[in-house]
C-alpha cells in the first residue's frame, strides 16, 4: 500500500497527544484516520454525522471501544 503525507489542523492538545504517542500508536491512529476518510468518501450523500456514526459502529464491531481509543490517545 502506498502512502502520501497530508497536513491536518488540530487543536494544540490533540497535536501534543499525537506527537507524544509511541510510533506504534501513531501508526494505528494514522490507519484509523485513513479508514475514516475512506468511509467518508464512500458515503457520497450521507451527512458527516451519519458517516461518523457508521465509522464508529464499524470500529466498535472490530473491537475498538471508547476506552481503548482514549487509552491510545493518553499513552505517552
Amino acid at each position: 500500500m502506498s502512502t502520501e503525507m497530508i497536513t491536518l489542523r488540530v487543536d494544540v492538545d490533540a497535536a501534543q497527544v499525537f506527537n507524544a504517542a509511541p510510533a506504534k500508536d501513531r501508526e494505528k491512529l494514522q490507519m484509523l484516520l485513513g479508514m475514516w476518510l475512506k468511509e467518508y468518501a464512500r458515503a457520497d450523500t450521507a451527512s458527516l454525522k451519519a458517516t461518523m456514526d457508521e465509522i464508529s459502529e464499524s470500529a466498535q464491531s472490530r473491537g475498538l471501544t471508547p476506552e481503548i481509543l482514549e487509552a491510545i490517545l493518553k499513552e505517552e
